[in-house]
């Protein structure tokens, strides 16, 4: 169950790390950011976020001789706020999130996030939480399940996959991967089944984003994020499908943009509002070819950064 962290270099490079400075890792995983960070620090202190329980345990490990520079903390990174006001800690000077689900949560069957492995409808990052993706697919409204498929999944057959797992669901609950892979196998069309890539990979996507409120979430926690960064602090997110990557943009944007002012109005330029953030990257960062060729994770993978430049 190896992960390899991606946009590893890039992401630590871009955050402009200061040796005494307080850093959030809001999506810990197994550490591999984290690691790399740390050991940029000399009284600086990371403070880093995971709602997955076995992630904190296997980065414990992970990073055991930088222990004493690393706070862990078990919530979703929407709730950085609050956890770091506990703490005793009002802002920060940068904040790093690796979104979607790490390898080892794919490749461990009992998890429920693959469809290559038969396994029992679950999805859930923080296992201490009561909604799965079994609760979804058996107990949402077909009118529901057709939204969540066509938004988050983007996938055009939704309703005809929504109406196969409605009939099924008369007789019997839904309950394994494989049995949800062959329902949305027997709901499209040959021309579709022909194609390159699974057929299930769009349903499992948006399953998974409702099932832990993953959109949700980003937006709740950019807006934490970038409360807490201070002057000079930066915020470097890396996503991993498009609606993550247009939330990450559009928030950055409004963030980066400066109040609109009335043009009649005679006014110089220093006494115009200026924005108090600025995007350190235009263009999100992609994978250099070396990475793409080591790394499959890597194709999809944007990075973007913004910094604070004024309180």
């Amino acid at each position: 169950m190896e992960h390899t962290s991606v946009l590893l270099n890039e992401t630590i490079d871009l955050l402009n790390v200061k040796p005494d400075g307080i850093y959030v890792d809001g999506t810990l995983g197994r550490g591999g950011h984290a690691k790399l960070l740390i050991s940029k620090l000399s009284a600086g202190h990371l403070y880093a976020f995971d709602k997955d329980e076995q992630a904190l345990k296997e980065s414990e490990v992970n990073l055991s001789d930088v222990l004493d520079k690393v706070t862990m903390i078990h919530s979703d990174f929407r709730s950085m706020e609050e956890e770091l006001h506990i703490r005793g800690i009002g802002s920060v000077d940068g904040i790093m999130l690796d979104l979607g689900v790490s390898s080892p949560q794919f490749d461990d069957p009992s998890r429920g996030f693959s469809y290559r492995y038969d396994a029992k409808l679950d999805m859930r990052m923080d296992q201490t939480q009561q909604l799965s993706a079994y609760e979804v697919v058996n107990g949402y409204p077909e009118e529901e399940l057709i939204r969540i498929l066509k938004e988050y999944g983007e996938e055009r057959y939704a309703v005809s996959i929504v109406k196969a797992i409605g009939k099924y669901r008369r007789k019997k609950p839904v309950e394994s991967t494989m049995e949800l892979t062959e329902i949305i196998r027997s709901a499209l069309p040959e021309k579709e089944l022909r194609k390159k890539g699974h057929p299930a990979k769009q349903t499992f996507q948006a399953l998974r984003i409702e099932v832990n409120d993953e959109l949700g979430a980003l937006r709740n926690g950019l807006q934490s994020a970038l409360h807490l960064l201070k002057p000079g602090g930066r915020c470097a997110v890396i996503t991993f499908h498009s609606l993550e990557d247009r939330i990450t943009k559009q928030v950055f944007k409004e963030y980066s943009s400066a109040p609109f002012v009335e043009p009649r109005l005679p006014l110089t330029a220093t006494q115009m509002e200026q924005a108090s953030f600025h995007l350190i990257t235009r263009k999100p960062v992609t994978a250099d070819r070396e990475e793409l060729a080591r790394n499959n994770r890597s194709h999809s993978a944007k990075l973007r950064v913004i910094e604070r430049t004024a309180g």
